[in-house]
């Protein structure tokens, strides 16, 4: 069974920085995709942005130059570093990764996070 639990979340100040963190656990035979999403009260869920198993990165035009994502292949985890932080960055994010549990042959399976509530406000 697959596991992802987000860290790193919390109250700051409009400016200032978080850095969030998401590591996956259970039986994980490859990691392809992981990515950040967020939701804002009463709005749908966003891209923030997404990771290959390369390093090829893609970002919301609403946070590039301010977010950086990251993974650790090794500790299968994924980072979200936030920068410049705005009140409208105010929601609960959530990573997710596209997985193969058992082999190469499996197919690939989406998996989600809980999510993790960043507040921007003074």
């Amino acid at each position: 069974q697959v596991q992802l639990v987000e860290s790193g979340g919390g109250l700051v100040q409009p400016g200032g920085s978080l850095r969030l963190s998401c590591a996956a656990s259970g039986i994980i035979f490859s990691i392809n995709t992981m990515g950040w999403y967020r939701q804002a009260p009463g709005k749908e869920r966003e891209l923030v942005a997404t990771i290959t198993s390369g390093g090829s990165t893609n970002y919301a035009d609403s946070v590039k130059g301010r977010f950086t994502i990251s993974r650790d292949n090794a500790k299968k985890t994924v980072y979200l570093q936030m920068n410049s932080l705005k009140p409208e960055d105010t929601a609960v994010y959530y990573c997710n990764a596209d997985i193969r549990p058992y082999g190469s042959t499996d197919p690939v399976l989406r998996y989600w996070g809980k999510g993790t509530l960043v507040t921007v406000s003074s």
